[in-house]
């Protein structure tokens, strides 16, 4: 009798899973003993479509290393392509266990250049990519009595970043409907949680190397492979990881962090009631001191990847 894995018995949709950090995750949660439904529309990095050569290539890989899977070329900003890749799943393997809503776009560009068109479709592909799937996910959790929904996040969001509105916008937007998933839908056993990863792919390889500082630490993010991504999100998919809900992690290279969830972090109180002068004369100097600095992730992570 062959040896139990850990995720035997599984149905897991990725999707985004052509390349990187999708891709990676697929084929670790293949080996692990997980049915893999691979979604990818096969786009380019900013979203313009080509064709889904890239789902059924990493399909070919797991088929060829043992394990199960199908492809699927489905649009996750069409409510419906998103009800169609969760009824493959259940078509092809008979349940849905796990989403990892990996599928994203970039279209960066500073605030003040910023289009309503970059904006709409970064948000479209993230947000409500992650909302379609997660939302048609749902219901056969529901049946099933149990599921896990892992969203990814980015310290873009979490933190900050320069020329990334679109993006920062629609991954923090995630962490806060991932904590609203995790409440609504304990009472069936399905949990909720995001990842904020660091990895060279595709996504990262357009940032703009103009220094030799910059090629440096683009040097140190090619470290980080999208594989150092998959064990976390292969444990969140996992029996054993289900006590673990609403929780927001990171994972750069072979360091693990949870993120800290906005909390009230110093008050103030007057008896009578504030005016403008005493906010400015009392309240803001006691608060100060507790001030967010406008810092971006790289001035939070800011020791190498270890």
């Amino acid at each position: 009798m062959s040896e139990m894995k850990p995720l035997d018995g599984k149905v897991m949709l990725v999707t985004g899973a052509g390349g990187g950090i999708g891709r990676a995750i697929a084929m670790e949660a293949a080996k692990a003993g997980a049915a893999v439904v691979v979604n990818d529309i096969g786009a380019s990095l900013d979203g313009q479509r080509s064709s889904s050569a890239a789902a059924q290539d990493t399909v070919a890989e797991i088929t060829r290393a043992g394990g199960r899977a199908v492809a699927n070329g489905d649009d996750v900003t069409d409510p419906a392509g998103a009800q169609a890749m969760v009824r493959q799943a259940t078509d092809a393997f008979g349940r849905l266990d796990v989403v990892v809503n990996n599928a994203g776009i970039l279209r960066d560009s500073f605030f003040h250049k910023m289009t309503y068109e970059n904006f709409d479709a970064v948000v479209k592909v993230h947000l409500y990519g992650t909302f379609n799937v997660s939302r048609a996910a749902a219901d056969v959790m529901r049946d099933q009595g149990s599921g896990s929904l892992i969203h990814m996040t980015s310290t873009s969001g979490l933190i900050g970043n320069l020329a990334q509105a679109n993006y920062s916008a629609a991954k923090l937007g995630i962490t806060a409907l991932s904590k609203s998933l995790a409440l609504d839908l304990q009472r069936w056993n399905i949990r909720s949680n995001c990842i904020a990863p660091f990895a060279w792919s595709r996504m990262t390889s357009s940032i703009k190397v103009d220094s030799p500082e910059q090629e440096e630490r683009v040097n140190r993010m090619k470290e980080m492979s999208p594989e150092k991504i998959a064990p976390v999100a292969l444990y969140l998919a996992s029996d054993a990881g289900a006590d673990t809900t609403g929780q927001v992690f990171a994972v750069r290279n072979n360091e693990i962090f949870l993120i800290s969830q906005p909390r009230p972090v110093r008050s103030v109180q007057r008896s009578e009631g504030w005016s403008l002068d005493s906010v400015a004369s009392h309240a803001i100097p006691a608060l100060r001191a507790s001030y967010v600095p406008l810092d971006v992730s790289a001035d939070v992570f800011c020791w190498d990847p270890v």
